[in-house]
């Protein structure tokens, strides 16, 4: 079995950073790209992007699979099915500080963003206070390697000179992904 064969380590690393977070206490948090093939409640998505709780307290039948993240949840009062492909997870860290990991964005050429300019990586701010860049070419989708990091590092000047200026937003404490060299 070679390299181009082997599995993705993706639903791996989700499930040892979920068991991290529940071992040390902490809540889970992912962040997905939603579009057609996820299964989420669309109106808690913002800029194309939902995060979820998914610790055992705010979930039941909660299954990390290989290709999908499937688990029961009530969104005000009312229980949903959520169905997450695998591919469409951005992020997963801890709610209380933050720690955990980001994914390179697997996009097909044809999925548009709304508010993306894909000739450029231009952030987006979700209504998490977490900050994604996403970079989609025409032909074939550039994978970029993202870091979660406190907001205060984020904005302090490390970027380099070829990153886009991040949008003007009151200090957060919660973290931010930016994208790494």
């Amino acid at each position: 079995m070679n390299a181009l064969d082997a599995t993705s380590t993706r639903p791996y690393l989700i499930r040892a950073l979920h068991e991290w977070c529940t071992d040390n206490g902490f809540t889970p948090y992912i962040a997905v790209l939603v579009d057609e093939t996820v299964q989420v409640p669309r109106e808690y998505v913002k800029n194309n992007e939902i995060v979820l709780n998914i610790g055992f307290d705010a979930t039941s039948s909660l299954k990390l699979g290989n290709e999908f993240i499937e688990f029961k949840a009530r969104f005000a009062g009312s229980g949903r099915e959520i169905m997450v492909p695998i591919t469409h997870v951005i992020a997963i860290y801890a709610r209380e500080n933050g720690q955990g990991m980001s994914f390179p964005m697997m996009l097909p050429a044809a999925v548009s963003l709304k508010g993306v300019d894909t000739a450029s990586a231009t952030p987006l701010v979700s209504e998490t206070g977490m900050t994604s860049s996403v970079n989609a070419a025409a032909d074939a989708p550039e994978i970029k390697i993202m870091q979660l990091v406190p907001e205060s590092a984020a904005s302090s000047g490390e970027e380099g000179p070829d990153m886009p200026e991040p949008p003007k937003s009151p200090p957060r404490t919660r973290p931010a992904l930016t994208r790494v060299k």
